[in-house]
């Protein structure tokens, strides 16, 4: 089943900075200079902060049309660590295009900390991906001429937060997952391992109510993944709202609940039967 191809490059660049000499980012933060319009997540472990009800998404061209999620309905509570799996074509990329306000549903509701994003126009959908989605991609998506915590600031800047703010709160978040000697590394100077941390970082230092990791141990090898997986459960441990994606059954082990994405639609899958699936 065709189904949304993961987005490739996720954070624009900064006006009058330098910038890579291949990719185009695309504009996910784009219009997101005023993030008091966004109301606050609900507060309080525990409560649904992601919310779907008989959400569907069709995908046409002319006469064909491809249902890649069929009614998916799925709350996931505050404080959870969830994974949701499942292989090529299942409509999993598709699911976290929604999950990440990256797409709308075309029929169905989406609710994220108890406000309605189903119908929301561009420009909202930006202030909720700059302020309330940390995202982690399997690709890092760093800017290579900028250092650690240059990379960090990045959603902050985009939400006209002040320089020096910007700075601190960003070489915080890189203490906080232990790179607080690279802040000033740029990312060709770092591990595989330690690139991914650092998008860690800068996913969360918006403070979100969700990190949305797509295969973020894709491009790992076995230690670093490992590190990678423990900072997730460590943050989970924190009280952080986790989701991550993963076609691979010992990453999603990692969780304390698994979903499953099967033809679009969703089914519940405890850790241990993950090996039959």
């Amino acid at each position: 089943m065709p189904e949304a191809e993961p987005p490739t490059h996720v954070f624009p660049v900064l006006p009058h900075e330098s910038s890579p000499a291949s990719p185009s980012l695309d504009e996910v933060f784009e219009h997101s200079r005023t993030p008091d319009s966004v109301p606050g997540g609900t507060g309080g472990r525990g409560r649904p902060i992601i919310e779907l009800a008989d959400v569907r998404k069709v995908y046409s061209a002319g006469s064909l049309s491809v249902e890649a999620l069929r009614g998916v309905t799925l709350s996931i509570d505050e404080g959870e660590f969830v994974a949701i799996i499942g292989p090529s074509g299942s409509g999993k990329s598709t699911l976290m295009h929604i999950l990440g306000c990256l797409d709308t549903p075309s029929s169905g509701s989406f609710h994220l900390s108890g406000e309605d994003v189903s119908h929301m126009s561009e420009t909202e959908l930006a202030h909720i991906r700059n302020q309330r989605i940390g995202f982690v991609f399997q690709g890092f998506h760093l800017l290579s001429t900028m250092s650690a915590w240059r990379n960090v600031e990045l959603p902050l800047a985009y939400a006209a937060v002040p320089r020096a703010e910007r700075r601190e709160r960003a070489i915080a978040a890189l203490r906080r997952v232990g790179l607080g000697e690279r802040v000033e590394h740029r990312p060709g100077e770092l591990s595989g391992g330690q690139q991914q941390r650092v998008a860690v970082a800068r996913a969360l230092v918006t403070d979100p109510d969700v990190v949305l990791a797509d295969e973020p141990t894709g491009n790992l090898d076995t230690t670093s993944t490992e590190e990678i997986l423990g900072l997730f459960s460590d943050l989970h441990r924190a009280g952080r709202t986790v989701v991550l994606i993963t076609h691979e059954p010992e990453v999603a082990a990692v969780a304390s609940r698994i979903i499953r994405v099967r033809d679009g639609q969703v089914t519940e899958a405890p850790p241990r039967e993950l090996s039959r699936a």
